[in-house]
């Protein structure tokens, strides 16, 4: 009897202890945060499917942009252990606090970004799997080392934001056309008062890690706001070039006005209240804009008759193609 329940106890402590070394490799690979990377991809792929959606194409592509997206966190908070052990806001993550091994996590960490690239690269097509390349050596080789040297590390990182959508629409076409990069920028635009407000309630924090970033060198704030407000007010734009491209509706153009107001009335209220609960509002603020923003885009997306009443939405002759095949 007492060797039954020994047994169960036994395995009981087994399952816990894989149960927490899973939970410590979701937080090492960041996989909340990865979760809007895999749905901005999956909006950019349905945009550009046009109604022609490919199930198996579309699963791929999320897998291995997924896959790709979780390698790359991975490996960025292993290049930054020993800086996120001096900060308060990360020193509880799995590397800095000993959770997990170094060299384990490494491991994992590259089998994972190597999986997702091989998938995007076989299964999909040959331009999807650059773009995530690009994005993993963007994010790896240039804004994680230029963190701790230059403001301007925050605009190198937002390209990384950036390309997930423009992997969707290459992963449905097999090319980058204007929405795609419409898109592009719009995701770039949106992230810059997104971390510039992240970085000013954490500006001490970022500090004590050795990072040069916009807030930590700008005491008063004010160059960081005037870039924060200046991004935010080009957002509108931005998101209504999706609707002059035919590729939306007014559903849509309403809505995103009206977030991006929403945005901008938050981005005011920082630069005249300079504090840390008015960066907490916008930050939150942003938070909210995209999920919406995307949902907007995939409940109102499609083909869109062409401005002054003419033929429908049209595929050249290569999209047509592709688009047969992905029904096929």
């Amino acid at each position: 009897m007492q060797q039954a329940v020994a047994g169960r106890e036994l395995a009981s402590g087994r399952a816990s202890g894989w149960s927490e070394i899973l939970r410590q490799y979701l937080k090492f690979t960041k996989v909340g945060l990865n979760s809007l990377v895999v749905l901005t991809t999956c909006t950019g792929f349905v945009l550009a499917s046009h109604g022609l959606i490919s199930g198996p194409r579309l699963l791929w592509t999320l897998l291995g942009t997924g896959l790709a997206a979780l390698g790359a966190s991975g490996l960025n908070q292993w290049l930054e252990r020993r800086r996120d052990a001096l900060m308060l806001r990360t020193r509880t993550r799995p590397l800095p606090s000993g959770k997990l091994p170094p060299m384990q996590a490494l491991i994992v960490a590259l089998a994972l970004a190597f999986t997702g690239d091989v998938l995007l690269g076989v299964l999909v097509n040959p331009l999807t799997a650059a773009l995530a390349l690009i994005v993993q050596l963007v994010y790896l080789a240039a804004y994680t080392p230029l963190k701790t040297r230059t403001p301007a590390a925050t605009l190198i990182g937002a390209v990384c934001g950036a390309l997930p959508p423009m992997m969707g629409f290459a992963a449905a076409t097999g090319r980058l056309d204007r929405e795609a990069w419409i898109m592009g920028a719009l995701l770039f635009a949106w992230q810059i008062p997104h971390s510039l407000a992240l970085a000013w309630m954490y500006r001490q924090d970022y500090r004590r890690g050795g990072y040069r970033l916009l807030p930590v060198l700008d005491a008063s704030g004010r160059s960081t706001f005037r870039l924060v407000l200046l991004y935010a007010l080009t957002l509108v734009p931005l998101a209504l070039g999706l609707m002059l491209a035919r590729m939306t509706g007014w559903i849509y153009g309403l809505g995103v006005v009206l977030l991006g107001t929403m945005l901008v009335l938050f981005a005011v209220q920082l630069v005249r209240e300079r504090t840390e609960l008015a960066a907490r509002r916008l930050f939150l603020a942003s938070v909210v804009y995209l999920p919406l923003l995307l949902l907007l885009l995939m409940l109102d997306s499609g083909p869109r008759p062409a401005l002054g009443g003419g033929a429908p939405w049209r595929l050249d002759a290569q999209a047509a193609e592709t688009a047969l095949d992905l029904t096929r």
